[in-house]
């Protein structure tokens, strides 16, 4: 690799630490230096307690580690991080992890379990957005100092219930259970934030990379540490570029000024087919397109007025065009790549079938429903094609377009009609996703339990559904938990308040000389220290 004339290593990296880098800067980037662009206006900390937007969870994936991994070379697969090994009690309310020896955080202090009680202990006493994948297990700020303790080299965690282990091991996955060096967090704490808002600029971990600089909207550069305890990083520094525009990530690319990009649109995407000097990774992501059927409209609570929906929506014709290599048919509300997703997609698009469910349905045609949809260009086209296809069977939607916020707040409300909705899981495990799709013990009003999809649209899954949920997250036999979920997932696919459509896939481009990138898949954060060029 050589820089531009004018131009040292040395002097290309200083820049990068500054936290600048001209567009016009390199011919090809450093041989040392990983350059991405990426949209990350979405990040509001870092700090692992806090952070829980997908830009902020995949820097802090490479910044801190967790008691048990995901390790992106065993996709799916619980792997030691820092703890070596771990049980659970007889009686499932006790877990027991011993740490492992001989690592230390970026500062040089040695990873003990007091550093890992106090990095749970401390999510649950911010209680921050993310504290709920902890909190599940019956941890308040007033127990915690009791149900998380340790002694030597082993830390217990105890639970309020017998879960299922691997819901707990799942769950101790997430960014939110990284674990923090407690004595440089402790050093700057700040009117008993417990450090919070010094870790929304720096680090304070494990990872095999340190936080060099970070500037909310443009960027940040990291540095791999020496003799990290899964092996040295492959590439020494990385260098983050705010740059939310698929076209202008694509010409960079092309030009060598970035090594990979990742917010690529189809257009571009097609755009650089035949260019020898880039290629395009395939991967899915965790979140999942669907339609949700308010049911306090009367006519939506028809089963044969919700099955003929599911077959008039054209799903392949639209991946197969304004979807392209962005989303693929997925019709089941748990995403490839987690226990108990189901590959079955028994819908496809049938206008003469989805008539006569309609005709059978006994429902006055044509009925006219309120389609509350947000203002953006993916979401209307897929708008648009529903619209077309529903006409066709007597259903005429009016579409209600809003900002993300109005949209949200309507749908959060239960005053829209049917709603389109993307909904990406918040932890590696099918409660996530079971926990609020098959689930809403409480329909009413005076609940208001936003955060289950189910209220949301007014939905009353019942007494089966609702207890074969709760069971399925209490259920220690793996193989019998993850049919649990199959079987869930199929009443819901097929008769409920939902219509579910997608499944997010990712195109990252990248030079041809890049290889090892991660994307964290639907489970997972996207991994920096395997990339090599």
């Amino acid at each position: 690799m050589k820089l531009m004339s004018g131009f040292g290593r040395s002097a290309a990296v200083a820049i990068l630490m500054a936290g600048t880098a001209p567009a016009a800067l390199f011919a090809e980037t450093p041989a040392d230096t990983l350059v991405i662009a990426d949209a990350i206006d979405d990040i509001v900390s870092i700090d692992p307690g806090e952070a829980f937007e997908f830009s902020g969870t995949d820097l802090n994936n490479n910044l801190y580690d967790t008691l048990i991994e995901l390790d992106p070379a065993k996709p799916g697969e619980l792997v030691p991080g820092l703890a070596e090994s771990w049980s659970v009690s007889e009686d499932g309310l006790t877990y027991t992890f011993k740490i492992k020896s001989g690592v230390t955080f970026s500062s040089g202090n040695p990873v003990t379990a007091e550093d890992a009680a106090f990095s749970l202990r401390r999510v649950i006493k911010m209680d921050k957005t993310p504290a709920f994948i902890l909190s599940q297990f019956g941890l308040t700020a007033e127990n915690v100092d009791q149900m998380i303790t340790f002694d030597g080299d082993t830390l217990t965690l105890k639970t309020d219930k017998a879960y299922a282990p691997s819901f707990v091991y799942n769950c101790l996955t997430a960014g939110v259970a990284n674990i923090v060096d407690m004595k440089t967090v402790m050093a700057n704490e700040v009117n008993g934030d417990l450090g919070n808002e010094w870790l929304k600029a720096n680090s304070a971990g494990t990872g095999a990379y340190i936080l060099k600089s970070f500037k909310p909207n443009e960027g940040y550069v990291l540095e791999a540490r020496a003799g990290h305890w899964r092996g040295d990083a492959k590439i020494k520094n990385v260098f983050m570029r705010h740059v939310p525009e698929g076209a202008t990530e694509r010409l960079l690319l092309e030009k060598g000024d970035i090594d990979i990009a990742r917010e690529l649109t189809p257009t571009d995407v097609q755009g650089l087919e035949g260019n020898a000097d880039v290629k395009i990774q395939n991967d899915v992501g965790g979140q999942i397109y669907y339609l949700a059927l308010n049911q306090k409209k009367a006519e939506l609570t028809n089963p044969k007025v919700q099955e003929a929906m599911r077959y008039a929506i054209d799903y392949s014709g639209m991946t197969d065009s304004i979807l392209k290599g962005m989303w693929v048919v997925h019709q089941n509300f748990l995403p490839k790549g987690f226990l108990g997703a189901l590959d079955e997609n028994p819908y496809g698009l049938d206008i003469e079938k989805a008539k006569a469910l309609m005709a059978e349905s006994g429902v006055t045609l044509p009925l006219e429903v309120s389609f509350t949809v947000r203002n953006n260009q993916e979401r209307m086209d897929i708008a648009q094609s529903v619209q077309n296809t529903f006409a066709q069977i007597g259903i005429n939607l009016v579409l209600d377009v809003g900002d993300g916020k109005q949209v949200l707040e309507k749908y959060r409300g239960r005053q829209h009609e049917i709603t389109l909705q993307t909904w990406g899981p918040d932890y590696p495990d099918p409660q996530t996703n079971a926990s609020t799709f098959a689930w809403n013990p409480d329909n009413s009003d005076e609940a208001k339990n936003a955060g289950v999809l189910a209220w949301r649209t007014a939905w009353d899954p019942g007494a089966e559904i609702n207890g074969a949920t709760e069971a399925a997250v209490l259920e220690k036999d793996t193989d019998k938990r993850k049919a649990m979920y199959e079987d869930l997932q199929r009443k819901v696919r097929d008769s409920s308040a939902f219509v579910l459509m997608f499944q997010q896939a990712r195109q990252d481009g990248m030079r041809a000389n890049v290889s090892g990138f991660y994307s964290g898949g639907a489970a997972d954060s996207a991994a920096y220290w395997l990339v090599t060029k």
